[in-house]
């Protein structure tokens, strides 16, 4: 305990360390993501900055190009229209109006003015032309220099400049120099402008003759030099008013500077200083053409770019989202520990549970030997005592007991199969039977007591289901034997309807009946006019599925198949596999709504008295269920309480195309005769859905059948009547159902039928009536050939057809199930038994004597193996499983291992013979144990038996087990 303490102290302990460290990881995360998305929303602030400030560069530098070729242009005019032209095509006037009107071309200069080139010796000339003296900058006499330029043409905007030497200025010379020399404009330094008081500065152009040469020298240019144009640039007012068509310039600051002295930048326009606070600064170069000048544009924002609101809120969320995450694996941590710690217990009670499955079928393996036991010791005495002399009363006591000794075999057959399924361990087998017989032999375990009760019991089958499936046909045949017991049971008055169909017919066709569209009805339950129902025997039934509306679909198409008498459908589907629908309706007291959702609950009844009114454990529904399920269907129920309840199931088999009948070790019935094929007889029955199902009786003999209303109906028939005719090859036979025999007027009716038959008593027609109950045979033994009960059935309609027409039938090879060919395999047999108790060695060789053999017993597994040591006489072992010292598995282990040591002597003798033949030794070992669950069948394979017959075995599981094994084995002496 302390050192599990400690273990889960330490635990914490790395835990409260990773918790630490995964906040940490979680701030530092979160701080890298801010300062990411602060980086980012920088990025795209510097590059918007960027952007607006190369977008107002490159709109200050097209303007100012525009402004200087439209300069360009202006020299082209004057070089064109004034030089040497007399008299000149330009004078002041002219020039004034021409620059004003497209001063809108040159948007960054206030004006512009020609000046002319004069040199010295023609200044007095010039001045005599002009009528007026060059002065300076300072209005002063212009003093003597080599060359003058005067301003002769100038805007109205700078008509100051008018008479003035612009060669007199030191700065304006340099730049008229420069100008002539490089054929480029050039600029001044900035200066305050006068007026305006705006930085600007002066834009020097030079005029040359029309004649000079584009890749003219520096030389040649100076010579062909004819003036000079300038132009004022209000910098200030021209950059205000391209910024304010611009966006964004509430954002930025823009600064213009002249850098032509680094160490002295001079700011062309904006304010002198920036905000060293605001980080983000970009700085466009300007070119305006001027290699001696440089110029640039510093762009900034006004105020520092705000932090944007995802760089606070995403490294939050990101944190949260930490340490949500870190809360999740933290959570998944302890869940994982917890469920560790739980999936360690579990696997501690698996092992348990498992101890505990085991010792559950070892406890059903020991409860099933020691109940079966005595129960086998119980009815194999009763059995044998039943053969004896007995007066009616003991003979009555002893089936007494009998039956209920089955009755609780039966009970623990059911508590075993409940266990199986639980553990699953249930398996189905898949072998051909034949579905509409197995059908009639169910329906003959419950004759006598619908018989007793006066109900109707009836199967029918309909044409499209194939004769012979392939399944587990005992696990079918219990399904049904369940339900149609319940159904009987629970039934005082009505009937005890079984249908089955192909299920997506009977989905299809049930859906057409519960929507109402069948020939227009609204789909209730029809009633005729004496207010009974069209069901099978008139009453009310809980699902009105099997009344005659949703039976005529079914019979749709079909009654005109008379070719197909035996039910096999001709056409076969291109699956092999096959679903069956299964309906099993009654007329019973149905079941309470309160107790409908338990009705599938192992040992649990409708209601607390039931099990004392009917009797059962509540144990073979919640079996069928299972069963039902095993087999690829399932099962439901519709009840109404006082109406009735229909108990529904599917199950999927496989089509087979082989002959039940063949397969006679497996076969459960025997084939119906065929010499009745082509007789025709009439039935007379108003109940549509009842005639159904005697018609298809009849047609599986190959009867054709008419059906008519009543009695009057069939005379008419018979005779030939309204159209109704109905030859004869061999007999003519008349059905009548009880119900529609009216004894005032259908005995005259039947008297003249026989009489009209010239009296000829063996041209008559045989006229049968149908009973519910044993009672009625005296009430219409004399009126009639003969009383036929049902349920109908068509091996017994057979047979009563035969005794009534006397009909020859054709000799058949013995019937395999019966005892007398058990008799034919066992006959001279020599059988040991072995079991250790006395009283089961007397019943297996009393009923093992009772069919011929010859048996010899021994109480112990080490005395069989003394008497089988070869060479040894026996044909067969029946060996129990359970005995002291030796059980029968060690017992048969050691029985193969001797077979084996003979056989390979044997084999080693024949070969050194020459033609002689080995054939191997094996004698057939049956178990006998009162142990049927499936592990105890697997170990009896595995130790070398062959098969098993469960205690308490009857007629049947000896032939299945002595058929397969004993036929064609020789005497196994050597």
């Amino acid at each position: 305990m302390e050192g599990k303490y400690c273990g889960a102290r330490k635990k914490r302990g790395w835990r409260g360390l990773a918790a630490a460290a995964w906040l940490l990881l979680a701030v530092a995360c979160s701080a890298a993501m801010h300062w990411h998305l602060r980086r980012e929303s920088m990025d795209r602030a510097e590059e918007r900055l960027v952007s607006m400030c190369e977008e107002r560069a490159r709109m200050l530098q097209e303007q100012f190009g525009v402004t200087v070729n439209h300069v360009h242009a202006l020299a082209i005019l004057i070089s064109t229209f004034h030089y040497e032209k007399l008299p000149s095509a330009i004078d002041q006037e002219t020039f004034a109006k021409y620059t004003g009107r497209t001063s809108f071309e040159r948007p960054l200069l206030n004006g512009v003015a020609y000046a002319q080139r004069v040199f010295h010796h023609e200044r007095e000339m010039f001045e005599s032309q002009q009528g007026w003296i060059m002065n300076t900058m300072k209005r002063e006499l212009a003093p003597p220099q080599i060359e003058y330029a005067p301003v002769i043409f100038s805007q109205d905007t700078v008509s100051y400049l008018a008479r003035i030497d612009m060669m007199s200025g030191e700065e304006d010379r340099e730049n008229i120099l420069r100008a002539r020399t490089t054929g480029k404009a050039v600029l001044t330094n900035p200066f305050r402008l006068l007026g305006s008081n705006h930085l600007g500065v002066v834009l020097t152009f030079a005029v040359y003759r029309p004649d000079l040469p584009a890749d003219a020298s520096v030389e040649q240019r100076v010579e062909a030099t004819i003036g000079y144009l300038g132009g004022a640039f209000d910098v200030e007012s021209l950059v205000e008013n391209l910024l304010s068509k611009l966006a964004g310039n509430q954002d930025i600051v823009v600064n213009v500077y002249d850098v032509t002295n680094a160490s002295e930048a001079m700011v062309l326009y904006g304010p002198p200083s920036l905000d060293d606070q605001v980080p983000l600064l970009h700085v466009s170069m300007l070119d305006f053409g001027d290699p001696f000048r440089k110029h640039e544009m510093r762009c900034r924002y006004r105020e520092k770019p705000p932090t944007p609101w995802s760089a606070i809120t995403n490294p939050l969320g990101t944190f949260v989202i930490w340490m949500l995450l870190g809360y999740i694996i933290c959570a998944a941590w302890s869940r994982y520990d917890k469920v560790s710690e739980d999936c360690r217990k579990m696997e501690e009670l698996k092992t348990q549970a498992e101890a505990a499955d085991v010792a559950k079928s070892q406890f059903l393996a020991t409860v099933s030997h020691e109940i079966r036991t005595p129960m086998n010791g119980v009815l194999g005495m009763l059995d044998m005592l039943l053969g004896t002399d007995l007066t009616m009363t003991q003979k009555d006591f002893a089936q007494t007991a009998q039956m209920c000794g089955r009755a609780l075999i039966t009970l623990i057959n059911d508590v075993l199969d409940r266990a199986k399924i639980e553990a699953g361990k249930l398996e189905l087998e898949a072998v051909p039977f034949d579905l509409r017989s197995l059908m009639d032999d169910v329906i003959s375990l419950f004759s006598s007591k619908s018989r007793e009760k006066c109900i109707e019991l009836a199967v029918f089958v309909c044409d499209d289901v194939p004769k012979v499936v392939l399944g587990d046909p005992w696990r079918f045949r219990q399904i049904l034997t369940n339900l149609v017991g319940n159904a009987v049971k629970f039934t005082e008055r009505g009937h005890v309807f079984v249908r089955v169909c192909l299920a997506e017919n009977s989905n299809e066709e049930a859906n057409q009946v519960i929507h109402g569209t069948m020939n227009g009805k609204d789909g209730k339950v029809e009633s005729t006019a004496n207010g009974a129902f069209n069901t099978l025997s008139g009453f009310e039934a809980a699902d009105r599925r099997n009344n005659w509306q949703y039976f005529k679909l079914l019979l749709s198409d079909k009654e005109t198949l008379l070719d197909d008498l035996d039910g096999e459908n001709s056409n076969h589907n291109d699956s092999d596999r096959v679903t069956l629908a299964i309906s099993i309706e009654d007329t019973g007291v149905g079941i309470p709504l309160h107790a409908q959702d338990r009705v599938f609950t192992p040992f649990m009844q409708a209601d607390s008295s039931t099990s004392r009114n009917y009797g059962g454990t509540g144990i073979g529904l919640s079996i069928s269920k299972c069963l039902a399920e095993l087999m690829g269907g399932q099962i439901s129920f519709t009840s109404r309480p006082f109406v009735g309840s229909t108990f529904t199931f599917s199950a999927t088999l496989k089509r087979s195309y082989k002959d039940a009948s063949a397969d006679s070790s497996r076969s459960l019935s025997e084939a119906l005769p065929t010499a009745f094929k082509g007789m025709k007889a009439i039935l007379v029955d108003g109940r549509p859905v009842r005639s159904a199902v005697a018609r298809y009786h009849l047609k599986r003999l190959g009867i054709i059948v008419q059906v008519v209303n009543n009695m009057s109906a069939g005379i008419k028939a018979f005779s030939g009547q309204n159209g109704a005719t109905i030859l004869r090859e061999k007999a003519a036979m008349l059905f009548i159902e009880s119900d529609f025999w009216r004894p005032e007027t259908d005995v005259q009716l039947l008297n003249r039928l026989r009489e009209h038959k010239n009296g000829q008593l063996s041209d008559a027609p045989k006229v049968v009536v149908l009973v519910t109950s044993e009672a009625d045979n005296d009430k219409y033994g004399s009126i009639f050939d003969i009383v036929m009960c049902k349920p109908l059935r068509a091996s017994t309609i057979a047979s009563c057809i035969q005794q009534l027409l006397k009909v020859e039938m054709p000799e058949r090879k013995e019937n395999q199930n019966r005892p007398s060919f058990l008799r034919s395999l066992l006959v001279g047999k020599n059988i040991l038994v072995v079991d250790d108790n006395k009283v089961n060695l007397r019943v297996a060789a009393a009923a093992l004597k009772k069919y011929g053999a010859n048996v010899h017993c021994v109480e112990s597994g080490k005395d069989a193996i003394s008497l089988l040591q070869p060479p040894h006489c026996f044909d067969a072992c029946f060996m129990d499983v359970q005995m002291p010292e030796m059980d029968g598995f060690e017992a048969t282990r050691q029985i193969r291992q001797m077979e084996m040591k003979a056989n390979e002597e044997r084999k080693n003798k024949s070969a050194s013979i020459e033609g002689s033949t080995f054939v191997e030794c094996h004698l057939p070992v049956l178990a006998m144990t009162a142990d049927v669950i499936q592990a105890t069948y697997e170990e009896c394979i595995k130790s070398g038996m062959d098969g098993y017959v469960s205690k308490p075995f009857d007629e049947e599981q000896l032939y299945q087990a002595v058929s397969r094994l004993v036929v064609g084995t020789t005497d196994s002496a050597v």
